[in-house]
């Protein structure tokens, strides 16, 4: 019989023998596993299921703690601002539109410091109003209409001198100096109906109310509100934005299959961690009144007929499947006093996590431990010596150091093959450095003309754009806008040049140089720099239209395309090269774009253009012109438009 080959190929080389790192691994791992399971089969488990145990139940303790001291940050900020106006403040004691200055000094510090606030509000038995809010969220700035610069906003329902219900809106800027005041429709508003004010008039301590969506932010919400210590009927309210909370709940899991939520006193879910579940939820609420739940859950309904004593982590069965479910009573916090907070984990996934941890723990164990320590030091022996080389061949790379050539040994075949491809990627990289932009890099180490400082004659088609004055635009606006602008504007040359089988040579200021048939050949290189160009225009509008809906100045752009032969090669010093082109033909291309502001064209051509590219191009004859510093005269076309690409057709075989 015939002896099999090895699993680990071998082979002969200068420097020892190689083999793949997948079969050193896989005998390796394959005698370590044989070792270790003969050992774990008289290992006790339940000890690794215990700590596991254990350790989610700690983890629970530290989120329900967690969770609490969130619930009462978010209540005791709320509160103590609320508590503040309700017992100093009073100019609120008389409604608008008195004392107003001192009604916004109070409100503004308050808010301006507590984020998680979206508004504060009074309301007065006579039915007057006065709110401020945050007008941070795009829905408040939508629904209030906010001019810009905005910060915040004032709403007031009060009475004109003839008794009638008037409502006014006013903004102040980040400072909190009123730039705007707004008259607007009385929209029928009664605070005195309002949950928050009925739960609070007449009373003496602060109560929470919800929590609920709000209507116009369409937020997570509740609301903190207590009567003026002044006049028990004048009622002043907190909205708290309750998106820490889900965000918490959300992000915060034991496993991936862990969910957290919070019920109410009689156990329907009004804030859970799964988004899907929140969204049935919030669906099913009464925009006004307290969130119900939209659809019942089987963990909830377990929970319901089992519900675990307090503070302490038990077993719940939903199905076929087993959780550790804690439930934690909220009474700390004034947000969510009352309800519960329940955080489950399947006990399938933390047991998952016990087996692996269980398993890396016993490898340290008995003789086949030593075994797999010997093993994996001459494994890192043998890898990580040359991963080191090579990473610090990669940083040396990262900082465009090519002085150091990569040289690592190893006796590893892929560890040798990745040294050869890093010593290819020092080469690519290097020649990457010395030319830009990027794109004519690539061309030209495709058409292999990139070969250090040369030049030859070439007939290539140039074209030159310029902005109508771009100086006065400059001047205008800040540079930081300029530079913005200018972006998103080469973005589409960029684009549409590289779309057209051309290359960007240049940007020159708010200028752009682009060739054709260079470094990549083209046979039909005027017609395509004719095409760009008339792309381009058709973008810029689209561009232009985007300006004028900001406010923002548009941007016209001349072109100028001529054909001819120039100088193309690669110049500059030995360490930084530029590829471009020179002679007569660039600086035609140059002064035609030059010359359109004197025919109010956009895109103005030579006749070597026409020549080459008339059959596929509109061209409209303006005349004969004298370019500056040209002996001779030119005739001179505006690019109108492009005839349709007619695919050719595969000429059949004959039969």
């Amino acid at each position: 019989m015939a002896d099999k080959a090895p699993d680990a190929r071998q082979s002969r080389t200068g420097d020892g023998w190689n083999s793949s790192l997948r079969s050193l691994f896989s005998l390796v791992m394959v005698a370590m596993l044989i070792a270790v399971s003969t050992i774990l089969v008289g290992l006790d488990y339940n000890r690794s299921r215990n700590a596991a145990i254990a350790d989610a139940e700690a983890n629970m303790h530290g989120f329900m703690s967690r969770l609490v001291d969130r619930l009462g940050v978010l209540s005791g900020d709320t509160s103590a601002l609320v508590s503040l106006v309700s017992s100093v403040a009073n100019s609120f004691l008389v409604p608008p539109p008195e004392r107003m200055n001192d009604k916004v000094a109070v409100l503004r510090e308050g808010i301006t410091r507590s984020p998680h606030i979206d508004g504060v509000y009074v309301g007065y038995p006579d039915g007057a109003f006065f709110q401020m809010v945050d007008l941070k969220q795009v829905a408040w700035r939508v629904a209030l209409d906010a001019p810009r610069g905005a910060a915040i906003a004032v709403r007031s329902m009060e009475k004109d001198a003839s008794g009638n219900p008037l409502q006014r809106v006013l903004f102040l800027d980040k400072d909190g100096t009123q730039f705007s005041e707004r008259l607007v429709p009385p929209s029928g508003f009664d605070p005195r109906t309002r949950p928050w004010y009925r739960a609070a008039v007449n009373g003496k301590a602060a109560v929470s109310i919800g929590p609920y969506e709000s209507a116009t932010t369409e937020t997570l919400e509740m609301t903190i509100s207590q009567a003026h210590r002044g006049n028990p009927q004048i009622v002043i309210g907190a909205d708290v934005v309750l998106d820490t909370i889900t965000d918490f709940l959300a992000r915060e899991r034991l496993t991936a299959g862990s969910v957290s939520f919070i019920l109410d006193a009689v156990g329907k879910p009004i804030i859970h961690s799964d988004r899907v579940m929140m969204r049935r939820i919030m669906a099913a609420k009464d925009k006004d009144g307290p969130i119900v739940q939209a659809e019942s859950d089987p963990l909830i309904k377990s929970i319901r007929l089992n519900p675990p004593a307090p503070g302490k982590a038990d077993f719940v069965e939903v199905g076929d499947r087993t959780y550790l479910v804690m439930v934690t009573p909220l009474e700390s916090a004034l947000l969510l006093s009352g309800n519960r907070a329940v955080v489950a984990a399947p006990l399938d996934e933390l047991m998952a996590d016990a087996n692996r941890t269980l398993v890396q723990g016993l490898t340290i164990s008995g003789a086949v431990v030593a075994l797999a320590v010997l093993s994996s030091l001459v494994l890192a022996h043998l890898i990580t010596k040359s991963l080191n080389q090579l990473t610090a061949s990669a940083n040396r790379l990262q900082d465009l150091d090519f002085t150091t050539p990569i040289d690592v040994s190893s006796h590893v075949s892929e560890i040798s093959t990745l040294g050869g491809a890093m010593n290819r990627a020092r080469d690519a990289i290097f020649t990457f450095a010395l030319y830009v932009p990027r794109e004519l890099v690539r061309k030209g180490i495709e058409s292999g003309q990139f070969s250090g400082r040369a030049a030859w004659r070439q007939e290539v088609t140039a074209l030159f754009t310029d902005i109508y004055d771009f100086t006065t635009l400059s001047e205008q606006h800040a540079p930081e806008e300029v530079v913005a602008m200018l972006s998103e504007y080469f973005d589409i040359f960029s684009e549409v040049v590289d779309a057209h089988d051309g290359t960007i040579i240049q940007f020159l200021g708010d200028s752009v140089f682009a060739m054709w048939n260079a470094p990549a050949a083209d046979e039909r290189h005027a017609e395509n720099a004719c095409r760009c160009a008339l792309a381009v225009e058709a973008r810029l509008q689209v561009f232009n239209d985007a300006q004028r809906k900001k406010g923002l100045p548009e941007f016209r752009t001349r072109f100028g395309i001529h054909t001819g032969t120039a100088v193309v090669g690669s110049v500059g010093a030995k360490e930084r090269l530029q590829y471009t082109a020179m002679g007569d033909t660039v600086n035609v291309a140059s002064r035609l774009e030059g010359m359109n502001k004197n025919y109010g064209t956009t895109i103005m051509a030579s006749d070597a253009v026409v020549a080459q590219a008339s059959d596929a191009i509109t061209f409209r004859p303006l005349g004969t012109a004298q370019a500056k510093g040209r002996a001779t005269a030119l005739e001179i076309y505006e690019v109108v438009s492009a005839r349709p690409v007619v695919e050719a057709t595969p000429q059949q075989a004959p039969s």
